[in-house]
């Protein structure tokens, strides 16, 4: 089996009772079958309590008024009090750490979710760089997974996160150049013609590619009004989601009001404030934040497309949730007296991602806008990004 983490994996300390949020609340908790059984037999108070604390159709804990059936008063968990960490679920047992399951790999990485794991994610300078070692594992069959297809798409990504890592380009470009990269390859995904692949990444690797890419694109940023209306509309998906935060709506509709409210002129003059802001060195490092966001959603989501081969779907994913949390964190500057700290930046992340990532309805709504929504194509998103 081989396991893949990114470098700094093991910085991560949950900070317990100092934490300004709870990982118990706002989000249902998916319990694995081997916990189930567990909970089954258990007995005594703990027992009954167990029985009636699970929706058992759906394998989750109930939650009272969007928190755990079993989180007190004082956010700790009565489970872990009263049975021991052995009794947690797996999903409470690692979280905030993710594993994403492949045919003889796993790849774990921390969850944006968690305030602590966003402030490591994006507080991170270097780029990322991600550790593999092989570790002798049980036999296992995924029945019809296509090996070849996902090597493809592992070769793929560590292109991606070449270009997206790639410090002497700007931002922009970078996110441009890995997005037209999988728009290739998913042609070749939809057309059977995976043999080409190598052959693409050698075209988008070689010397003097993103100069010529550059010229390509040349032209293509939208004037202030399409970008107000292309943005309005990108973050109005956010409004339409399954709520898991009561507070989230509420803070989406003030930060919209603040983005929106006033027209394309206001939100023109106010974006070119805001840039002159970060130039000026009195915010986050808005580049390196926004690497680290592109490279955590590639990382955690990209060769999910070995089982639905949706690969463009998933870097536009990439792509857009950065854009959406960039434009958050802008609502926030707003709102805040037009200040921004590096902690209010990744507290905004961690809200966007509790909401979106904790969420398979939301995580799948989004997505499914991205794909089949006029909006999203190639062009409209150039605009945008450019």
């Amino acid at each position: 089996m081989i396991y893949t983490i990114p470098h700094y994996y093991k910085r991560f300390r949950c900070i317990a009772g100092e934490c300004p949020d709870t990982c118990c609340a706002g989000w249902e908790i998916a319990i694995d079958p081997k916990s189930l059984k567990k909970y089954r037999q258990t007995e005594g108070s703990l027992g009954n309590r167990l029985h009636n604390s699970i929706r058992w159709d759906r394998g989750v804990f109930y939650q009272y008024h969007h928190r755990c059936a079993f989180l007190n008063e004082d956010n700790l968990c009565d489970l872990q009090a009263e049975g021991g960490e052995g009794l947690l679920c797996r999903t409470c047992r690692q979280y905030p750490r993710h594993v994403e399951e492949f045919e003889g790999a796993r790849e774990i990485s921390l969850s944006l979710s968690c305030i602590r794991a966003a402030q490591i994610i994006l507080g991170c300078q270097e780029p990322v760089r991600f550790l593999t070692k092989e570790k002798e594992g049980r036999k296992e069959d995924f029945g019809n997974f296509d090996f070849f297809l996902y090597t493809k798409l592992e070769d793929s990504r560590e292109q991606i996160l070449n270009i997206l890592q790639n410090r002497s380009l700007d931002l922009k470009l970078r996110m441009m150049m890995a997005l037209s990269l999988v728009h290739d390859i998913q042609r070749r995904i939809n057309q059977e013609r995976l043999f080409e692949v190598d052959d693409l990444l050698k075209r988008y690797g070689r010397q003097g590619a993103a100069a010529r890419f550059e010229r390509q694109v040349d032209g293509m940023a939208f004037g202030i009004e399409r970008r107000f209306a292309a943005m309005d509309k990108m973050v109005e998906i956010l409004g339409e989601m399954e709520v898991l935060n009561p507070s989230w709506k509420p803070e989406l509709k003030k930060i919209r009001q603040a983005i929106y409210g006033g027209g394309p002129g206001r939100y023109g003059a106010l974006r070119e404030e805001f840039v002159r802001w970060l130039e000026e060195g009195s915010g986050p490092d808005w580049d390196v934040c926004g690497e680290q966001l592109l490279v955590y959603f590639v990382f955690t989501y990209y060769c999910g497309a070995v089982y639905d081969l949706r690969a463009y779907t998933r870097m536009k994913f990439a792509v857009c949730g950065t854009l959406m949390i960039q434009e958050l964190a802008f609502g926030r500057w707003l709102c805040s007296g037009k200040k921004l700290t590096f902690e209010d930046f990744a507290d905004v992340a961690h809200c966007f991602s509790r909401e979106v990532e904790h969420s398979d309805l939301n995580k799948n709504l989004l997505m499914d806008r991205l794909e089949e929504q006029w909006d999203y194509r190639m062009e409209t998103l150039a605009g945008i990004i450019l």
